[in-house]
């Protein structure tokens, strides 16, 4: 007589956190100031307001939005924040930096904003292996937002999971 398979990963108490279900859609856009620069290099205020002022803004309206400057230029501060105050009304978000930076920036803010309370006293597992562009960052913001509240917290799949804290 065959012994009946048991599925000991579906009975077990292992509460899975899976950063993908948290993953805003959305349309997420670099935006290189460097066009706007005289000869890629130099920002002259001037000008840089003029191209600011004259730029369609609405094109971004409900996407994520990385402010970079590839060129080897000093951008000031202002530069990024005036860029800000006319994409506020239409961008989801708004970062400066590489799209990387972007992902991290949106997760935070989801990180930032979970309820811990489910996971109080549980044995949890942070998935990995994501499909979506989860910044590695999100996953150790995660980790600190866990740790004070879960029993245990383990890294991969059910089948094949790191364990990386217990709780005493």
């Amino acid at each position: 007589m065959q012994d009946e398979i048991v599925n000991r990963v579906a009975l077990s108490k292992l509460m899975v956190v899976d950063l993908e279900d948290y993953y805003p859609e959305g349309e997420r856009v670099p935006f290189d100031i460097k066009d706007w620069l005289y000869e890629g290099f130099v920002l002259r205020e001037k000008e840089f307001r003029q191209q600011v002022k004259a730029h369609d803004w609405s094109q971004y309206d409900n996407q994520f939005v990385a402010l970079s400057c590839s060129s080897d230029a000093i951008i000031p501060a202002w530069a990024f924040m005036l860029i800000t105050m006319e994409l506020q009304p239409f961008a989801r978000k708004i970062c400066v930096g590489n799209m990387e930076a972007l992902e991290t920036s949106i997760y935070q803010d989801i990180i930032n904003g979970l309820d811990v309370l489910p996971y109080q006293d549980q044995a949890l597992i942070i998935k990995g292996c994501a499909h979506k562009p989860v910044p590695l960052n999100a996953y150790i913001l995660l980790s600190n937002k866990l740790r004070p509240v879960a029993k245990s917290i383990m890294y991969g799949e059910a089948c094949s999971s790191v364990p990386l804290f217990k709780r005493k």
